[in-house]
């Protein structure tokens, strides 16, 4: 039996991008473009409105805060006076929104996009039809240096989006959303990343190979596909799981990973295997283990990520499970 999370905000867009700075909860709404604080009571305070739509979120070593604009392909820097000014502009390299971030201690940012201009597919066509072959577009994780130059590329990938970076500071681990896995990368000495492999494989290889089959099984398998992506089916489903944002456990050896097919976030193992669930009350976008002790996982959920809907909708939440 699942563990379920508690709410304890409510009327967001789409709050995404959960960290912990400061000893408060900072978490970015991508439908409304704020970034905003939460210190644990109250109401969360809103930091700053980004044109563009707010992304990913991180801070530089003087504590100045670097924040995606989704839409604006930028990453703007928040300076002491209140004013943004362009870090970096990745307009050149991003194949659609610019998406989620990591910040490293010494200032470097790792820094995804979509590939593709995701929302207008999603609504036009079940998400299943990306595997047509050759399949879904691939991008790189730009890495940018603390003073805001590009310093390389990695390998396309299947929708970079949230990043963790190993204890030791050696290697980064993303997670390839429409890959349905997790993706270790080496971080090299320049701050630029190596070549990827897998970390975690969410989907099982059989399936995967259907999905993205060129003759018709893999026509069969897709439209399968669609038909189970109504949410009714979906949330009673345990499998594939298309990670979007990670945090390490505690242990700092396992993954949580907020589904984004389904209200739940999931604990993983490298290689894949499942060691816990805790469920939610909407599909989720983003998680986080944080908090006072170390011990409360965050998790932001929606009704919808589709970024026009959710913000009329006013749906997204933040929920909090104790570990």
């Amino acid at each position: 039996m699942k563990r379920t999370a508690s709410v304890v905000l409510d009327g967001y867009g789409i709050p995404e991008s959960l960290r912990w700075h400061g000893g408060a909860l900072w978490f970015s709404d991508l439908a409304r473009g704020t970034v905003h604080r939460w210190s644990g009571e109250g109401k969360a305070e809103t930091i700053v409105e980004v044109p563009g739509r707010a992304g990913g979120l991180g801070w530089l070593p003087d504590g100045r805060l670097l924040v995606v604009s989704m839409d604006g392909g930028v990453v703007y820097r928040l300076e002491s006076d209140g004013r943004l000014a362009v870090h970096v502009d990745l307009r050149d390299i991003a194949g659609g929104p610019v998406n989620d971030m990591l910040v490293d201690q010494h200032g470097n940012a790792y820094v995804g996009n979509f590939g593709f201009d995701y929302y207008t597919y999603q609504r036009e066509h079940p998400n299943s039809m990306l595997y047509v072959p050759p399949g879904p577009p691939r991008t790189p994780i730009a890495s940018v240096s603390p003073t805001g130059t590009i310093t390389g590329l990695t390998e396309p990938l299947y929708f970079p989006n949230g990043c963790l970076l190993t204890p030791d500071g050696r290697s980064l681990i993303v997670a390839e959303t429409l890959a349905m896995r997790l993706t270790v990368l080496p971080v090299q000495p320049d701050g630029t990343l190596g070549r990827p492999r897998e970390w975690a494989g969410l989907i099982a290889p059989w399936m995967w190979r259907l999905l993205n089959h060129p003759g018709l099984p893999g026509t069969i398998t897709r439209r399968v596909s669609a038909l189970l992506d109504h949410p009714a089916i979906a949330k009673r489903s345990s499998s594939p799981i298309a990670p979007d944002g990670i945090a390490w456990h505690s242990d700092t050896e396992t993954i949580w990973v907020a589904n984004a097919l389904r209200g739940e976030c999931v604990r993983v193992a490298v290689g894949g295997r499942i060691l816990d669930r805790v469920s939610t009350s909407q599909n989720t976008l983003s998680c986080l283990v944080a908090g006072r002790d170390g011990r409360t996982l965050y998790a932001a959920t929606v009704p919808t990520d589709d970024p026009v809907e959710a913000a009329d909708l006013g749906g997204g939440r933040i929920e909090i499970f104790r570990l």
